[in-house]
């Protein structure tokens, strides 16, 4: 994109990395930290969240352990995991957490892929979003007089080809984490 289309093209990238995160915590059979990053424990009064109380780690493909810095939360923490909704039974040995996962079964495998779809269908929304009110923008210099009809149809040509490559990153990362949880 030419450079007066940075903040445009900023809020794209941001859209994208925006939807690779949210992916980053959809739970895919494996162990990943990421999925506790959302999660928060109540802290002498203060929500905190998990990775800033206990070390979160892996230690077997399929099995994360939490270890508390401070052992006296280690219910608080547990009590968040069986609260959350990512399905894991926290085990508890008194000084850390081990959280198992099982495989994935075909019915659950679906349902991601479902949410991976509506996540990426959410990123394109946004796009789209961003794409009118850049238009939004042009339009209204287009009737101040600061750009011409012909800079007005340059901006939109333009605005809609960048829109067209985010949607098809976006369809392309869908297919990749999508590929990613019906292989395991």
């Amino acid at each position: 994109m030419k450079p007066q289309y940075k903040e445009i093209e900023s809020k794209f990238d941001k859209t994208i990395a925006a939807l690779e995160y949210e992916y980053s915590s959809i739970r895919a059979g494996r162990a990943n930290p990421v999925v506790l990053d959302k999660l928060t424990v109540d802290y002498y009064g203060a929500p905190t969240k998990i990775n800033q109380l206990a070390s979160v780690s892996v230690q077997e493909a399929r099995v994360l352990v939490v270890q508390p810095y401070d052992s006296s939360v280690l219910k608080e923490i547990e009590k968040a995991i069986l609260a959350s909704d990512i399905g894991i039974n926290p085990q508890n040995d008194g000084k850390l957490i081990r959280l198992n996962f099982p495989p994935l079964t075909e019915e659950r495998r679906r349902d991601l892929c479902k949410q991976i779809q509506k996540e990426a269908e959410n990123s394109k929304v946004a796009i789209r979003t961003i794409r009118r009110d850049a238009l939004e923008m042009y339009k209204a210099q287009k009737k101040k007089s600061e750009i011409t009809e012909d800079d007005l149809k340059i901006c939109e040509k333009d605005i809609q080809d960048a829109t067209d490559k985010y949607c098809k990153d976006i369809d392309a990362i869908a297919k990749k984490k999508e590929s990613e949880i019906m292989e395991i």
